[in-house]
């Protein structure tokens, strides 16, 4: 593969489906620890590429100023991947940040986080762009997650879409000195060109 080929999320091809074909919570427990990203998206097995260092500033740098007004704030809790996520029996993601605010109807277990987070926050690349654009959109407002950042490294904004009435509903882009209007977050007041370096 050279550097002009870029692989991207998709189904899972080296590994054989359970009996049925569709894969379940259970099956996904029994994956081996092979240093893969695996999500579990309606009962279909999936993979994400390994994020590039532009993602992990960008990933880091979103965290450190989420953990300063959610988290040392005493709000709530905020989680990065790789992390569980289970959305519904069927339904397993690993969100790039992951917030969980007090009295929100998420539950920390020993092994995942189950049910909806209040924000979740992807940073995408081009190998996920369109996946986090469309079908994690739909599993994230069909879940009841009030609010999702797309945070794109290559243009250096967050693109933020909040629920209404069962789907999102995308309010702007954000870059440059503007700050993103969260109605999740406490206190947020960083502007949006912090977030990327």
């Amino acid at each position: 593969m050279t550097v002009d080929i870029l692989p991207v999320a998709g189904p899972v091809a080296h590994l054989p489906p359970p009996p049925g074909g569709r894969w379940t919570v259970a099956d996904y427990e029994r994956l081996p620890e092979d240093g893969q990203r695996y999500e579990l998206i309606e009962g279909e097995l999936r993979m994400a590429p390994a994020p590039n260092p532009e993602h992990q500033t960008a990933s880091g740098l979103i965290f450190y100023h989420l953990m300063q007004c959610v988290q040392l704030a005493g709000h709530g809790r905020v989680f990065t991947a790789p992390l569980d996520v289970e959305l519904s029996p069927v339904t397993i993601v690993q969100s790039d940040i992951v917030v969980i605010l007090n009295g929100g109807a998420a539950t920390i277990t020993t092994q995942r986080i189950v049910g909806p987070p209040d924000l979740v926050v992807e940073v995408v690349s081009p190998g996920t762009a369109s996946y986090d654009r469309r079908e994690k959109r739909d599993l994230y407002a069909a879940a009841g997650i009030r609010e999702y950042w797309i945070a794109d490294p290559g243009h250096r904004a967050v693109e933020l879409l909040t629920l209404v009435g069962g789907a999102y509903r995308a309010e702007h882009v954000y870059r440059g000195q503007a700050v993103i209007p969260s109605q999740v977050i406490p206190g947020w007041n960083v502007a949006t060109d912090l977030l990327f370096g």
